[in-house]
């Protein structure tokens, strides 16, 4: 695994993903609880899998999905980062900031913490004219993180994610947008 740079905030560390996080990645991705908002948690080959694709983003793009640590005691809790959208929509061509925590991160701001340091990193570094993130509509605690980023929705931008069941209650999706001041 390659370590790839990191960005540092206050209490985080955004890094390159290690063998030591395959573990304890596949269990925040076999809870139910964390998995609420997507099809259906993940087996330990789906989440080793889900980590190679997330390195040859790196290697493709200069950026992706972080690993997410707490830089104090360097607990691995999950992952926060940019990633080019994978299908397509009346949005696209876009890249999106997302996160997934381990349930016993949540509620002490790291995905917020995290998440703006990866903006920085994409208007910054990166250039990128927006960042968006979307989520089904059920996930309001999602929801919250991103409106504390500071991003926008305009309800016409909500759409039906193409890649879920029709007719499914997680089909439905709201979008935010966040457009890089600089630009």
């Amino acid at each position: 695994m390659n370590p790839g740079a990191g960005i540092q905030t206050k209490r985080l560390l955004l890094r390159g993903w290690r063998e030591t996080d395959l573990d304890p990645f596949a269990a925040l991705n076999a809870d139910p609880e964390v998995m609420e908002h997507f099809p259906a948690p993940l087996s330990q080959e789906q989440s080793d899998v889900m980590v190679a694709r997330i390195e040859q983003g790196f290697t493709r793009h200069g950026f992706g999905l972080w690993a997410l640590e707490i830089a104090a005691t360097g607990e691995f809790i999950g992952f926060t980062g940019l990633s080019p959208v994978s299908f397509e929509a009346h949005f696209t061509p876009a890249v999106e900031i997302g996160w997934r925590l381990a349930r016993h991160a949540w509620g002490h701001g790291y995905a917020t913490e995290a998440a703006r340091a990866a903006i920085a990193f994409g208007f910054d570094i990166a250039r990128l004219r927006e960042i968006v993130s979307f989520t089904s509509r059920t996930n309001v605690r999602s929801q919250r993180v991103m409106q504390r980023l500071g991003m926008t929705r305009d309800p016409a931008d909500d759409f039906e994610h193409p890649r879920l069941s029709p007719g499914g209650p997680l089909r439905p999706h709201v979008l935010y947008r966040l457009v890089n001041p600089r630009a």
